[in-house]
């Protein structure tokens, strides 16, 4: 496994200057934004696509500072009810991974999405329980007509440009939001289609990590260091599927925080250790979203509590064994 970042926080850096920073910070690979909601700051398709000089010179800011790039990041919903939204998202992933292909990078991360509840819905629709009955037949719209269709065609649009794992991030709000979902589109679209594990949209749904990622198994394609941290004052009162806005920290149920700020060493040891059980050896890729740090802050204090935690060897013989 290797230290990654995403660099969505550094936007107001340029790339070569916060491959520098980071680099010196001892991280080792860079996913990097190129539209949907991560933004362009540091790739912007429109502006790289077909001019090699530029695609070298991003490949010799990676390379001059030991870097590598893990993933181009894409996030958006590009199956939205709202046609406009959604081909703005649908540009967005389709240009990235045009981008990915130039870049020889062959993940790109993104949202399943989430249509509405029929045709003329204009905001998407996320289902949270299966009764009254109307919940399943908006899943049933949802799935087999709008979401397996998509991603079927889009597999084979990434199979053209040599990008092999399209990777979901599983987050409430979108049809993939947990690992059971996740696995029930890989089944229906087939082996491109993977996960971005983040931990910190899975706690909080009460998912146990560990568990996750074994269920996942074969199925990893990134992995997002993230933590969030459940308020139990507030929790137990209103449950975990809090509308209140993330900056109001001291009312809500749960917030994002950084490395080591809502679970302890013991904790990610343990995911670290059941990523490598189970075989992964990608990017463990540090995403900034703590309201109660600054940018800086933040990723300095997340890369310095994985390091404690990372297990960057292969392990050799067992020779007690």
């Amino acid at each position: 496994m290797n230290l990654g970042v995403l660099t969505v926080p550094l936007g107001a850096m340029s790339l070569k200057e916060a491959a520098k920073y980071l680099s010196g910070l001892g991280v080792q690979s860079l996913e990097i934004g190129a539209g949907g909601y991560p933004g362009k700051a540091h790739l912007d398709p429109e502006k790289l696509l077909g001019h090699k000089d530029e695609i070298d010179e991003i490949k010799k800011i990676m390379s001059d500072n030991n870097l590598t790039i893990s993933a181009i990041s894409t996030h958006g919903n590009a199956v939205h009810p709202n046609k406009e939204i959604a081909k703005k998202f649908h540009d967005d992933f389709e240009n990235a991974v045009k981008l990915a292909s130039e870049l020889e990078v062959g993940t790109v991360v993104t949202f399943s999405g989430c249509p509405g509840d029929c045709e003329t819905s204009m905001h998407p629709n996320w289902v949270t329980c299966p009764w009254p009955d109307d919940f399943i037949e908006v899943l049933d719209y949802q799935w087999n007509d709008v979401l397996i269709p998509y991603w079927k065609k889009e597999t084979e649009f990434t199979k053209k440009y040599g990008v092999d794992k399209i990777a979901f991030e599983m987050h409430p709000g979108f049809c993939v939001y947990n690992p059971a979902s996740l696995l029930k589109i890989r089944e229906a679209v087939g082996p491109a289609i993977g996960a971005n594990v983040d931990p910190s949209h899975l706690i909080w749904q009460g998912i146990d990590i560990p568990s996750a990622i074994r269920a996942l198994e074969g199925a990893i394609y990134h992995f997002h260091a993230k933590d969030t941290k459940i308020y139990a004052p507030n929790c137990s009162v209103k449950g975990v599927l809090d509308t209140n806005h993330y900056g109001d920290e001291k009312n809500r149920s749960w917030i994002f925080r950084a490395l080591g700020y809502g679970n302890d060493y013991a904790y990610w040891k343990d995911i670290i250790s059941t990523l490598r059980m189970v075989g992964y050896e990608g990017a463990v890729s540090i995403e900034h979203e703590d309201s109660l740090m600054s940018s800086k802050e933040g990723l300095e204090k997340a890369i310095s509590f994985l390091k404690e935690v990372m297990i960057s060897e292969m392990p050799g013989e067992m020779f007690w064994a």
